[in-house]
């Protein structure tokens, strides 16, 4: 029979494998089969999660330094803080975010990038990740061998992230977007988050102070979008997550979007405007389109639709 310290060590590995990369179906049953042999297994592995995720809260919300833990597993310093909150007693972690030690020298300053209206820029970080940032984009990255966290104040970014231990985590607005080793994009605008995944898997956190029970793993082809305390995830919705990052090539793609809903994605990448007006907003538009030349989408608008364009200073009025 395996002795409580045994059983506390595989719940461990089981938490870790199950945060990583390639995590399969026939993982997840394996697991779930492990974890019903015994109550003691369920116990164990129930504890060592509980404790996980309330670290993770604390950590985010306490220090802006990660405590410094000293390895004893082969796992990053974050779920090792977590098991050992488990086993010690989630109550000594305040007292020791109280007393972390200022960042250390090695870290990496914030960084801040930024496009314009129409701007598109790839940029290397640190730990060898990347984002590419779409228009009018702007996110602040505290990247390094120890800390990987990036801030998007607005827009929309495409990550590239290197698999590690140490997780790469997203924050936007009140969610918190946490991988390992994915491709993914979150974009931010008017109070609304969205994530879609191309490769991985994508932990989302829900609302600021909401329970962990509110978070959702998404993985490649699923879509999310938050506004608010609300989530819906679109899952195996693959032809809209490719439609969504059409902007990586400089097009935007729409499939029966209302006119309306169309001219508000131009207007995110121009500086000239289109404002429709009346009913011209509920015609469906389906195609692909240069984001930069609203012209040439305003000219198809007249030969297909006979709409009426009105250009008045930085605006283009469209109308039936």
């Amino acid at each position: 029979m395996s002795t409580a310290k045994e059983i506390e060590a595989a719940a461990a590995d089981w938490l870790i494998r199950r945060e990583e990369p390639g995590w399969s179906a026939d993982d997840e049953a394996r697991l779930l089969a492990w974890i019903d042999t015994s109550f003691a297994h369920k116990a164990a592995f129930w504890r060592l999660e509980c404790g996980w995720r309330k670290a993770d809260r604390l950590v985010a919300v306490g220090s802006e330094a990660p405590v410094p833990v000293q390895r004893k597993l082969r796992m990053p310093d974050w779920r090792w803080l977590a098991a050992a909150a488990s086993l010690a007693g989630v109550a000594l972690i305040p007292a020791l975010l109280t007393k972390a030690p200022p960042r250390s020298s090695e870290a990496v300053a914030v960084a801040r990038f930024q496009t314009p209206v129409g701007g598109h820029e790839q940029v290397k970080l640190a730990d060898g990740s990347s984002a590419e940032l779409n228009t009018a984009t702007v996110i602040r990255a505290d990247v390094s061998s120890k800390r990987r966290e990036v801030w998007l104040d607005e827009g929309e970014v495409f990550f590239s992230v290197k698999p590690s231990g140490i997780p790469f985590i997203v924050h936007a607005g009140s969610r918190k977007v946490t991988v390992l080793g994915t491709k993914f994009s979150v974009s931010r605008e008017n109070g609304r988050v969205r994530v879609a995944v191309v490769e991985g898997k994508v932990r989302v956190s829900g609302p600021d102070g909401a329970d962990f029970a509110a978070e959702a793993t998404i993985t490649p082809g699923d879509l999310l979008t938050a506004d608010g305390d609300s989530t819906l995830v679109l899952q195996e919705a693959t032809a809209r997550v490719e439609r969504s990052l059409a902007w990586r090539e400089g097009m935007l793609q729409f499939d029966q979007t209302p006119l309306a809903a169309a001219a508000e994605e131009f207007n995110r990448y121009n500086g000239r405007k289109l404002v429709v007006v009346g009913q011209a907003g509920t015609i469906p538009i389906g195609g692909s389109f240069r984001a930069s030349n609203a012209d040439a989408f305003v000219r198809l608008l007249q030969d297909a639709y006979g709409l009426r364009v009105e250009h008045a200073g930085t605006e283009m009025r469209i109308s039936d």
